[in-house]
C-alpha cells in the first residue's frame, strides 16, 4: 500500500473521470472497489444496480435524457462479460459513455482472464489501458474519442495496479512539455482534441453560403450537391421535412421550424425525435411502422422530402415503401451515408455537415430566391384534431369494453387510456420487445429527450429496468415511466428492485401477454410449434409488492384507475400495472414485418 502522500491510479484515476462525468452506475467487485470508494470521494454520485448489463443501461439511459457523459463500471472477467450485450445497444444507438472496468494483471493474464480489449473492439468500442503514467491524458482522450464519435469506450484497470501510486505528471514550465518535445503539452485540451481527431473520423464542414443559385454556382462536388438541393427544395409542389434523433441532438428545432414554414411543408419524425418541430398543426407524427397509416399514405405523394438527421433505416422506410416513384430525397447529416433502400426510383443527395448550419445555408438560399410556401400544407385535408391523418383505431371499436375474445385485454385500449392517466411531467423509457408498437403510438411526448428506447438499436430485450436508474438521475423532479414487456421483464428481473429503488416517482408498465410476441407473430404465423415462445403467466404485481413497490394487476380497465387514485395522492414510489393483455392483437409495425417475410395476413 502506498503512504498517505501518494496518489494511487484509482484515486488519480476518480479525479481524472470527475472532470468529464457527474453520475456513475455500477455493480462492485474485485477490479473496481477501490474506484467506487475514490468516485464517492471526488463527489461523483454512485447508483448500485444489480446485474452487470444494467450499469451499462443505466448509464446510456442518463446519457440519453440529460446529453452529459455517464459512467458504469464493473469488475473484470464475467463482470465485463456481462455487460457485453448492453454495450453493444450503447454502441449501436451511438451513446458516449465511459465504462470503467477491472482487466488483467499487467504482468500477464490469470486462468480466468479473457481479453477483454478484443471483446470490446468485436463491438466496435475501443479500449485505453490505464498505467501509472498519463492517467489524465488517457482519460481526456477516452472523452474526446467518445465524444466525437459518439460510442462508448472503454477504460480498463490492470487488476495489479489499482493501489500503485500514480506517477505525477511533469511541473508546468518545468522543462520540455508532457510528450518529452519542447512545445508540445500533451495535457493542453486544445493539443488532446487535435491529436484524438487524427483516430476518428473528421465531419465535414457546413457547407458554405449560397446566395441565389440561379445568379451564382458553387465550385466541386459538395457545393454542385448543395445546389442541387437548393434547386429542389425552390421547385418543390409537395414538399416534405423529415427529422429524426441527430437533428435533436444537434439541437435543430427551430431551423426545423423555420424551413418547414418557408416551404410550407408537410413535417414527420422518428421515433426518438417526437415533437422536435416547433409547430405541430402540420405534423404527420412518426413515420414508419408506428405511422398512422393515412399520413404514411400523405408522405408518399411528396415530391421532394428534406431529411435532417435520420438513418432511414428499414422500420421508418418501411421497408422501402415511404418515399413514391421519383421523389428528391436530400439527406442532412454529419457523416457520409449510403442512399436509403426503396422499392420505388428515387433522386437520393447528401449534404455532409452540421444540421443546423446546413439547414440555416438552405434557409437563407431560399430566403434569398424569394421562395414562397408551396400552399400544400394548408390544402391536405384531416390534420384537425380528430381529423383523418390524426386517429387510429384504439381498440374499442373493435373491442368496446376493451376484452379480445380470449378473455384478455386489448393493448391499444390499454394504452390509450393509460396516455390520459399518466403524469404529464413525465419521462418515458421503453425495453423492446413487440409491445413498443402501444407506446409508440399511443403515448403522447413532450420533447425529444423524454422518450427513449434502449433495446431498439440491437434489436434486444431485457434492459428495461435498469434504465429507470439513469432515467431518475438524469431528470430529478419528474415521473419516470417504464414501458417493458413480460419476456424483458423476466430476463432483467434482478434490477427491477434498482428500479424501485432509484426512481422517486415511477411507473412501470408490463405489458404481460405470456409469451414473446414477436416471435409469436412471425414464427407461430410461419407454422412453427409455439410452446417454446410462451411463458407461463408471471404475476409482475406481487413480485413488484414485494420488492416495495405497489403492485395492481390489471385485467379490467377500471383496474388502471389505481394509476389516477396513485398520480392524485402526489405520485410517490412506484407503482407497476401487471397489465393481462391479449397476444391475439398484432402491431402494425409488427404487421409490415409479417408482410416483408411473406405472411400475408388479414388485419383485424
Amino acid at each position: 500500500m502506498s503512504d498517505s502522500t501518494t496518489t494511487s491510479l484509482t484515486r488519480a484515476l476518480a479525479s481524472a473521470l470527475a472532470r468529464h462525468a457527474d453520475q456513475s452506475f455500477g455493480l462492485m467487485g474485485n477490479g473496481n472497489a477501490h474506484l467506487i470508494e475514490h468516485l464517492a470521494q471526488v463527489g461523483v454520485p454512485y447508483t448500485a444496480v444489480r446485474h452487470e448489463a444494467g450499469t451499462v443501461a443505466a448509464a446510456d439511459a442518463y446519457t440519453r435524457v440529460s446529453g452529459k457523459l455517464a459512467i458504469a463500471t464493473t469488475t473484470y472477467g464475467a463482470g465485463f462479460t456481462n455487460t457485453l450485450t448492453a454495450l453493444a445497444e450503447a454502441a449501436q444507438a451511438r451513446t458516449p459513455m465511459l465504462v470503467v472496468v477491472g482487466d488483467a494483471p499487467s504482468a500477464g493474464p490469470r486462468p480466468w482472464d479473457v481479453d477483454q480489449e478484443m471483446l470490446a473492439a468485436a463491438l466496435g468500442v475501443r479500449t485505453h489501458m490505464l498505467s501509472v503514467t498519463n492517467i489524465d491524458r488517457t482519460v481526456d482522450r477516452a472523452v474526446a474519442y467518445a465524444r466525437r464519435v459518439r460510442r462508448p469506450v472503454v477504460l480498463g484497470i490492470p487488476y495489479d495496479l489499482v493501489n500503485a501510486p500514480a506517477v505525477a505528471p511533469p511541473v508546468e514550465g518545468a522543462g520540455q512539455g508532457a510528450s518529452g518535445s519542447a512545445g508540445i503539452d500533451l495535457n493542453d485540451p486544445a493539443v488532446l482534441a487535435a491529436l484524438s481527431a487524427s483516430v476518428a473520423e473528421v465531419a465535414a464542414p457546413a457547407p458554405a453560403p449560397v446566395v441565389a443559385p440561379q445568379t451564382e454556382r458553387l465550385g466541386g462536388p459538395a457545393g454542385h450537391q448543395l445546389e442541387a438541393a437548393v434547386l429542389a427544395l425552390l421547385e418543390a409542389e409537395r414538399p416534405v421535412v423529415l427529422a429524426g434523433r441527430g437533428a435533436h441532438l444537434a439541437g435543430a428545432s427551430a431551423e426545423l421550424g423555420a424551413i418547414a414554414e418557408a416551404l410550407g411543408a408537410l413535417t414527420g419524425t422518428t421515433a426518438l425525435a417526437r415533437s422536435v418541430f416547433p409547430d405541430a398543426r402540420y405534423d404527420l407524427g412518426v413515420t414508419g411502422g408506428f405511422g398512422q397509416q393515412a399520413a404514411m399514405e400523405t408522405i408518399e405523394l411528396a415530391d421532394v422530402v428534406l431529411v435532417v438527421g435520420a438513418s432511414l433505416n428499414q422500420f421508418t422506410m418501411r421497408f422501402g415503401d415511404l418515399f413514391g416513384a421519383g421523389t428528391t430525397v436530400i439527406r442532412i447529416d454529419d457523416e457520409q451515408v449510403a442512399p436509403p433502400k426503396t422499392n420505388r426510383p428515387i433522386t437520393h443527395l447528401l449534404l455532409q455537415g452540421d444540421a443546423r448550419a446546413t439547414l440555416a445555408t438552405l434557409h437563407g438560399a431560399l430566403q434569398a430566391a424569394g421562395r414562397l410556401p408551396s400552399g400544400w400544407r394548408e390544402s391536405v385535408a384531416g390534420l384537425e384534431p380528430g381529423g383523418a391523418l390524426r386517429v387510429r383505431d384504439n381498440g374499442l371499436l373493435a373491442h368496446p369494453d376493451g376484452i379480445c375474445a380470449d378473455g384478455r385485454l386489448d393493448p391499444r385500449t390499454v394504452a390509450a387510456q393509460l396516455d390520459e392517466l399518466l403524469p404529464a411531467d413525465r419521462h418515458v423509457t421503453t425495453d423492446g420487445g413487440h409491445f413498443i408498437g402501444w407506446t409508440n403510438t399511443r403515448w403522447h411526448v413532450a420533447s425529444p429527450e423524454r422518450l427513449i428506447m434502449v433495446g431498439t438499436a440491437y434489436q434486444t430485450i431485457g434492459l428495461g429496468f435498469p434504465t429507470v436508474a439513469g432515467v431518475a438521475a438524469a431528470a430529478p423532479g419528474t415521473t419516470t415511466v417504464l414501458s417493458t414487456g413480460d419476456g424483458g421483464g423476466l430476463m432483467a428481473l434482478a434490477d427491477l428492485e434498482t428500479a424501485i429503488r432509484t426512481s422517486p416517482s415511477g411507473v412501470i408498465v408490463v405489458w404481460n401477454d405470456g409469451a414473446y410476441g414477436a416471435e409469436v407473430h412471425l414464427y407461430g404465423e410461419m407454422g412453427l410449434g409455439q410452446e417454446p415462445m410462451l411463458i407461463p403467466d408471471v404475476d409482475f404485481a406481487a413480485l413488484a409488492t414485494a420488492l416495495g413497490a405497489q403492485g395492481v394487476r390489471v385485467e379490467r380497465l377500471e383496474d388502471l384507475e389505481a394509476l389516477r387514485t396513485w398520480t392524485a395522492a402526489g405520485a410517490q414510489g412506484t407503482i407497476l400495472l401487471d397489465c393481462r393483455v391479449s397476444r391475439t392483437v398484432v402491431a402494425e409495425y409488427q404487421r409490415e414485418i409479417q408482410r416483408v417475410n411473406g405472411l400475408d395476413l388479414p388485419a383485424e
